[in-house]
């Protein structure tokens, strides 16, 4: 049985895999595979998050290789949902229902370093897991 008040700093995935907005999607794919993750945040040159790329978002260079050259920024998901590591995890769950996505960004909160940087994942198979413990 699932544990109340599970917070999302103790199971998010940390370690957020990210890349520049300027690197070509041919690298992204290189990326995704060597590193076996399934999405990389896409920053700005101070490091803040400005959008997510997923395998899914890759399939579009798949049906059009013309893509392959284009930077990040060409179709990378702009519209994230963000939470803090603070945040519960029914509270997470309601949020991706609610907004129908899979996955949430974790950014870091005030007085924790720097702030809106992205710290963690947690994925809808993360929530699932928790079921199982």
């Amino acid at each position: 049985m699932m544990k109340n008040n599970i917070l999302l700093r103790d199971i998010m995935t940390r370690g957020v895999t990210s890349v520049p907005m300027d690197i070509t999607l041919r690298e992204v794919a290189k990326i995704l595979v060597d590193q076996n993750v399934s999405g990389v945040a896409v920053t700005d040159h101070n490091g803040e998050i400005m959008g997510f790329i997923t395998e899914m978002d890759m399939l579009h260079v798949v049906v059009d290789k013309s893509l392959l050259d284009n930077t990040a920024e060409a179709i990378m998901t702009t519209s994230l949902k963000s939470i803090s590591p603070s945040t519960d995890l029914e509270t997470a769950a309601s949020v991706m229902l609610e907004a129908r996505i899979h996955r949430l960004i974790i950014l870091s909160e005030q007085g924790m370093g720097a702030s809106d940087r992205p710290v963690g994942i947690l994925s809808a198979s993360d929530i699932i897991r928790q079921l199982t413990l």
